[in-house]
C-alpha cells in the first residue's frame, strides 16, 4: 500500500456510509489534544467537538488513527522519498 493510499483512509473511517472531511478530521486532533483522556465523557466531548459524528464514529476514527500510529511506528508504511530542488536542506 503506498502512504497516499494509506492515508486516504484516515478520510473513510468508520462503518461504510461514514467519511471524513479534512475539516472534522483537523477538528478531531484538536479536539484530541484539548480533551484529556481521563474526562468522564470524553467519548461525548470528541463527538460533540467534530459534530456530526456518533460516538460509536468517534471511537472507529480514533481506533483507526491508533492502529495508523502503530503501522507508522513499526515501519509499515514507508515514509515517503522527497525530492528537493535547489539548495539542499539542513
Amino acid at each position: 500500500m503506498d502512504v497516499l493510499t494509506h492515508f486516504s483512509s484516515i478520510f473513510r473511517m468508520g462503518s461504510k456510509n461514514s467519511t471524513w472531511t479534512a475539516k472534522q478530521n483537523k477538528v478531531f486532533e484538536d479536539a484530541l489534544a484539548n480533551y484529556d483522556k481521563d474526562t468522564p465523557e470524553w467519548w461525548q466531548n470528541l463527538a460533540r467537538a467534530v459534530g456530526g459524528k456518533t460516538v460509536e464514529e468517534v471511537k472507529r476514527h480514533y481506533q483507526k488513527l491508533v492502529e495508523d500510529i502503530k503501522h507508522i511506528e513499526t515501519g509499515k508504511v514507508p515514509v515517503p522519498n522527497y525530492k528537493y530542488y535547489g539548495d539542499t536542506v539542513n
